[in-house]
């Protein structure tokens, strides 16, 4: 802490702040575009009815399980390139993007299979309501055909992201906004002679936008002179089984994290469609609002994994352990501002999403449970990007299992199912996980980056 309170007074932490924002910057619009596509689709949703919201909030929490341990795996790819990079061999980061997209398709095509055999099964077995649990299910069919797109473009992203060049990040995911929007429009009303396919069109609509990006970058990437040095479609490489294990060793564990905590939101999600459309569309609409806020601090994290990683790379460790620290509190800093702003506009931003009385009276009580959680959101989710710049995942992946798994989720179950106790009850169970998370993911770095920094001290005194 006394190294951390010598840099603060001096000029490093405005310049260490300006390059994280930005690589944040981009990845922020990115984000957001992604929440806004999230959002798009919960208001436009919540315009057919509680039913349909309640469809799409389940349906998207089926989906996403799936899509976020595979984004976790091929988030690897961020780390490792950032490393190469720092040390300067762009031919190796090429190798790792190549095996990263035969990873992505095999992902996808893999879940399409899965998909098909085993949604409506599952959401019999967890009881879902019958009122909307056909149209859950042709939400989730409808989506999984971008499996494979997306998967691609991931592989794609992390490796302009490790590189430090996030503006491509940027236009693709404003294009992914405007081509969402502008097809929800257009399948689930039914305009410009398009079927009113309602729900169905809605998945839809973000298949189709899945393919629309991937091709996008793929295409910038294959003109852009900035990625002429990493060689990325210069041959059709085979398979590398080396490579593959070097990414799934480290991707792995940032996918159990990344699922520990977003398969909690995911099935709770899934828990409250048990209780009725009202209590499900609640949910809904207080989850997105906080998910959006989320976005900042988690591009945040992306960029202070960018950081670290090019500063470790270069063989800065002092560099690397001051990069991180200032990033675990610029995310605590955000959150407890979007914190503030929940707590005196909530109202107002429930009566963006619906107008029912049953349904805003709940989601109202439930951004008051999602104000109270965010500071600790905030600062999980900034060391665990930080750690990740470390190549740390797997301690963090047992700490995020904890938190989540052991801690958050049968308080959450207990409440819901068990003792049918008021949403905001099982909601308490995102406040122990999350606040437990942060401190223990914030002394781990604390721990980590310690010792990094005395090795390479030691390091420089043998010398």
């Amino acid at each position: 802490m006394g190294y951390i309170c010598r840099m603060w007074r001096t000029s490093s932490w405005r310049e260490e702040t300006r390059g994280l924002m930005r690589l944040a910057g981009p990845l922020i619009v990115n984000n957001l575009s992604i929440a806004g596509m999230q959002f798009a689709d919960a208001v436009m949703a919540g315009r057919l009815g509680a039913e349909s919201l309640a469809a799409v909030a389940v349906g998207a929490s089926v989906w996403f399980f799936g899509f976020v341990i595979c984004l976790g795996i091929l988030m690897a790819i961020s780390p490792l390139a950032a490393r190469h990079y720092g040390a300067g061999n762009p031919e190796l980061i090429g190798c790792y993007t190549r095996q990263g997209m035969y990873l992505g398709i095999a992902f996808g095509l893999f879940l399409i299979l899965l998909a098909q055999a085993t949604v409506a099964p599952l959401l019999i077995q967890v009881g879902v309501d019958n009122s909307f649990r056909d149209l859950t299910v042709g939400y989730v069919l409808a989506i999984i055909p971008g499996a494979p797109a997306i998967f691609v473009f991931l592989a794609l992203r992390f490796t302009t992201e490790g590189i430090g060049y996030t503006r491509p990040i940027m236009f693709t995911s404003i294009l992914s906004l405007v081509c969402n929007v502008f097809l929800n429009y257009v399948l689930m009303f039914g305009h410009f002679g398009a079927p009113a396919l309602g729900v169905v069109g809605c998945g839809l609509a973000s298949a189709i936008t899945m393919w629309v990006i991937m091709v996008s970058l793929a295409a910038y990437m294959v003109i852009s002179p900035h990625y002429k040095p990493l060689k990325i479609f210069s041959r059709v490489a085979p398979l590398r089984p080396s490579v593959l294990k070097e990414i799934l060793v480290l991707g792995v564990p940032i996918a159990v994290m990344i699922t520990a905590e977003a398969g909690l939101f995911n099935a709770v999600s899934i828990l409250m469609g048990t209780r009725g459309a009202s209590i499900a569309a609640a949910h809904q609409i207080a989850i997105n609002f906080a998910a959006t806020m989320f976005m900042v601090p988690l591009a945040l994290s992306s960029a202070i994994t960018i950081r670290v990683g090019h500063a470790l790379g270069a063989g800065n460790a002092t560099a690397a352990r001051f990069s991180g620290a200032l990033g675990i509190i610029i995310c605590a800093v955000f959150m407890t501002c979007s914190a503030t702003f929940l707590l005196i506009f909530r109202d107002s931003v429930v009566s963006l999403y619906t107008n029912d009385k049953s349904v805003t009276s709940i989601a109202i009580t439930l951004l008051l449970m999602a104000a109270i959680f965010q500071v600790a959101d905030g600062i999980q989710i900034g060391a665990a990007g930080a750690l990740r710049g470390y190549k740390d995942t797997r301690l963090p992946m047992v700490i995020n299992t904890f938190a989540y798994w052991v801690l958050a989720f049968p308080l959450a179950y207990l409440a819901a199912v068990t003792y049918r106790s008021p949403p905001s009850y099982v909601w308490g169970g995102f406040v122990m996980g999350l606040t437990t998370a942060a401190i223990l993911l914030g002394w781990r770095y604390v721990l980590v980056s310690r010792a990094e920094l005395t090795a390479a001290r030691q390091e420089q005194l043998e010398v």
